[in-house]
């Protein structure tokens, strides 16, 4: 952790008083800590104990009362590589789970780029409210990494789970992530995402249900895990998080081909993601088509082959991946496009799985690879069905 920058968040708990010992443990480690704190976690401990600790102010207020200066939550979330809460009270976990920010600490939850992690800490009643489950059970969809609360004596007087992990704990769990996370540091990943749009007309275009959601989901993974992401994104309402990620903004599915020929020439791997329309119309009006009395035909010709073209320009230390969406003979049909397209692996996707693909967030793959390999993953959220393949991926990588 030698010159990480970390951010504590505190809330108004009585596990507050554990921060010290914690912030003293990431000092130790060689990370340099600041620190953010709400009204109520003044009550536990104060800012000067923390203060001292940190060796940094810390921040209550969006402002400094005495000089008016600006506490910067979009400037906190930027400077973090890693953002910690502990403790993360059930009402502070509610408020992120939905949004909510009223202070700063949650405003920089918001704004923040970096890996979460948040160490529970309440009453045994109040971590096995369904409310509560509920809350940590959209934050793990969100990517936040849970430090699971002990067991033992409360603060209540009862017995049970919701004490908050040791410090100690905490300090390893985040120190952990940075050292047997970054398998792909130094490495380059190509992605594409998204859909792509095949222009009828001025208004008019053909295209799919794709929102992007696995891709940018693998797009993150990939960051997280140390890489350099170009991440080559058809028409979708989403926005990467992570500052390793370079967006290539595009539209139809000449733009993407021209621009992933041209960014895999300096790629270690590409995730072939996206939902490439296979055909464009021919000729497009440069006015918008009126309704008329007779019947209208649309004249469409194949659009180029990403996936084959990339097969053919990859080198031995490459690794290309892609992924098939089939109705029917899945497998049958997902080797065929494998060994036509000289993929290493790819990725099977089925319509017959039900809440799963297109606008949806689970999703349930196989993955099959050029050895004669597969295997069968459960139903996942994106996020995890992403980290299922991002680990095929640093395999792959490391022969």
């Amino acid at each position: 952790m030698q010159g990480k920058h970390i951010l504590v968040g505190v809330t108004g708990g009585i596990a507050a008083y554990k921060t010290a010992s914690l912030i003293r443990d990431l000092v130790k480690r060689g990370a340099e800590v600041k620190v953010v704190m709400t009204e109520k976690a003044k009550e536990f401990i104060t800012p000067l104990t923390l203060a001292t600790l940190s060796k940094n102010p810390v921040l209550v207020d969006f402002f400094d009362p005495t000089d008016g200066r600006w506490n910067s939550h979009v400037s906190l979330g930027l400077w973090a590589d890693a953002y910690i809460i502990a403790p993360a009270t059930a009402n502070t976990l509610a408020k992120m789970a939905h949004g909510i920010a009223d202070n700063l600490l949650t405003t920089t939850y918001l704004s923040a780029r970096c890996p979460i992690f948040a160490a529970p800490a309440m009453d045994l009643d109040m971590y096995a409210h369904c409310a509560t489950q509920n809350n940590l059970s959209i934050l793990r969809q969100q990517g936040v990494q849970l430090i699971e609360p002990e067991s033992g004596f409360l603060a209540s007087g009862l017995e049970g789970k919701g004490r908050m992990a040791e410090p100690e704990t905490i300090a390893q769990y985040v120190a952990s992530y940075f050292e047997g996370n970054a398998p792909l540091k130094g490495k380059t990943i190509l992605i594409t995402a998204g859909p792509t749009y095949e222009k009828i007309d001025p208004v008019r275009f053909i295209g799919n249900y794709s929102t992007g959601k696995m891709g940018y989901a693998l797009a993150e993974e990939c960051a997280q895990k140390g890489a350099n992401v170009q991440l080559i994104s058809g028409p979708v309402q989403l926005k990467a998080q992570h500052p390793n990620i370079n967006v290539i903004a595009v539209e139809s599915a000449a733009d993407m081909y021209h621009a992933a020929t041209q960014y895999f020439t300096t790629a270690n791997a590409a995730i072939l993601c996206a939902a490439v329309a296979d055909f464009t119309p021919i000729y497009q009006a440069d006015s918008k088509i009126k309704r008329g009395k007779d019947d209208l035909t649309l004249q469409l010709q194949p659009t180029q082959d990403i996936a084959a073209a990339l097969g053919r320009q990859k080198k031995s230390h490459q690794v290309l991946v892609g992924f098939a969406l089939e109705t029917d003979n899945e497998a049958a049909n997902a080797t065929d496009k494998l060994q036509r397209k000289n993929l290493d692996f790819i990725v099977l996707n089925s319509l017959k799985n039900p809440g799963t693909c297109f606008g949806h967030d689970n999703n349930q793959v196989a993955i099959l690879d050029s050895k004669g390999g597969v295997e069968h993953f459960p139903l996942k959220t994106k996020q995890e069905v992403a980290k299922d393949i991002i680990n095929t991926l640093c395999k792959w990588l490391e022969k």
